[in-house]
Parts: C-alpha cells; structure tokens; sequence
C-alpha cells in the first residue's frame, strides 16, 4: 500500500514539477552600455599610460609580419602550460597591465577582463592571462582598430554559467591624444548583470 502511495505522488510531482530555466533573459548591451558608460571608461582610458604603453610597443615592434605575429601567439598558448612564461610574466608584470588591474578591481565586479591591443591586434596590457596573444583575427580588434578613430563595437551578450551573470565586450579604437589618430584596441568584457542592477531606478 505505502510502495503504490509512494508512487503516486512521485507521479504526480513529475507531472506538476514546472522546469526551470537554465538562465534568464539577455539584458541588451547596446542600451546598457550607453553613451554616458563609454564616458566613464573613457576617462580611466585617457591615463596618459595607456597611449605611451601602446606607442612604446609599437614602436618596438613595428609592423609584423603574420609568421612573426603567429609565433608569438603560439609562445603565448605553450607558456600558459608551462611554469616558465617569460613573454606572459613580462606582459603581466607591465606597468600597463598592473594599472588594468587596479581599475578592474575599483570597478567592485563591473570589470570582468580589461586587456589593451597594439596595431598589430598583440595584448600590450591586460588585468589576467588571456588564452591568446593574438587578438588581430578576431572582432574586437576588426572591428575597431581598422574602422579609425572613435570606434565603439559592442559585442552581443553571453551567458557567463560558471558566475550565472550575463558578459558582453565593449570593444573601442584607442587613440594616441596628441596626434588622434589610431594606435590600438580595448576590450572591456563587462558584467551585464551588475550593470542592470546598477542602471536600474532606485525605488
């Protein structure tokens, strides 16, 4: 008797049980990260560190051929598995990437990734270890760079499972200040989530 009752109502919670869904709906980046957010990161992107670590990479390395350019993206990859990584322990410990990490940190999860691009589309500064060095054959970079000065791109909006929050890349055109003209790349990956609720009317 207690076995068929047992039964029934595992049944019937079966039945009845009203499926969860894996993740809410998208915010839209486009309107989050409006004309006055671009401002904000405008202002801690205009530190005069930001164009002289662009600049002084550019002028070392020049132009660079694809070959050259993909070895040392494939020196970045195989150093990720290895415990000597002298080209990711030179970019991390860069005065740039340590001033990206300082205003990752100040944006209190804002920020998830902050990483700055040279005209080749090689990391120049980055607040963590990105799985490439090579960002030149991807959006945030084509999309940016090539199109010139004043260039903003914003990516579409991707659910983050590990954190359950919503990402999207702000990608923009960095500029040298005295000359304006293009110089490089940023992507800001930025917590949608966060910013929904910091966008969101006080009640």
């Amino acid at each position: 008797m207690y076995k068929r009752l047992f039964c029934a109502v595992a049944l019937a919670l079966c039945t009845f049980s009203v499926p969860v869904s894996a993740e809410p709906i998208a915010p839209n980046p486009q309107t989050l990260m409006d004309a006055k957010f671009i401002e904000g990161v405008n202002e801690w992107l205009s530190n005069p560190m930001v164009a002289l670590s662009i600049n002084t990479q550019n002028e070392l390395r020049g132009t660079l051929s694809e070959p050259d350019i993909l070895a040392l993206d494939e020196q970045w990859v195989i150093e990720r598995e290895q415990s000597d990584k002298p080209l990711i322990s030179a970019t991390l410990s860069a005065p740039l990437s340590i001033y990206l990490l300082r205003v990752q940190a100040q944006s209190l999860g804002l920020f998830k990734e902050l990483f700055v691009m040279d005209k080749n589309g090689l990391n120049v500064g980055q607040s963590a270890i990105t799985g490439d060095y090579w960002q030149g054959d991807e959006a945030k970079f084509q999309k940016t760079f090539p199109e010139g000065p004043g260039t903003v791109f914003i990516d579409e909006a991707e659910w983050d499972d590990g954190n359950k929050i919503w990402v999207a890349q702000l990608n923009m055109t960095v500029s040298d200040p005295e000359t304006q003209q293009a110089i490089g790349a940023i992507t800001v990956e930025v917590n949608l989530t966060e910013l929904e609720r910091r966008s969101a009317p006080a009640s």
